[in-house]
């Protein structure tokens, strides 16, 4: 079992910035990425940022330059920091957890993101 806490977000104008936070805890030692998934009403979730235990990040091509993942490994902590955020950014926001042999089984409980002026 792996239990993810999420924190930021809020209410910011666009242009703005946010920094959404996410702690891992419980069998961390099986998580081999981390991701950040969105879901506008009326829209699918998606996949927006993804960062590997080694390091790598991928990002959906309308974050790309704007958004950026890290990972925290002693505190087991894993930010996306959102510069330079649109409307069409606002959405729920959560945290994933990507498993060896279970994919992304793992999800925190969401964390509301509103653009708008």
């Amino acid at each position: 079992q792996v239990q993810l806490v999420e924190s930021g977000g809020g209410l910011v104008q666009p242009g703005g910035s946010l920094r959404l936070s996410c702690a891992a805890s419980g069998s961390i030692f099986s998580i081999t990425a981390m991701g950040w998934y969105r879901q506008a009403p009326g829209l699918q979730r998606e996949l927006v940022a993804s960062i590997t235990s080694g390091g790598s990040t991928n990002y959906v091509d309308s974050v790309k330059g704007r958004f950026t993942i890290s990972r925290d490994n002693a505190k087991n902590t894993v930010h996306l920091q959102m510069n330079t955020l649109k409307p069409e950014d606002t959405a729920v926001y959560y945290c994933a957890a990507h498993m060896r042999t279970r994919g992304w089984a793992y999800w925190g409980q969401g964390t509301q993101v509103t653009v708008s002026s």
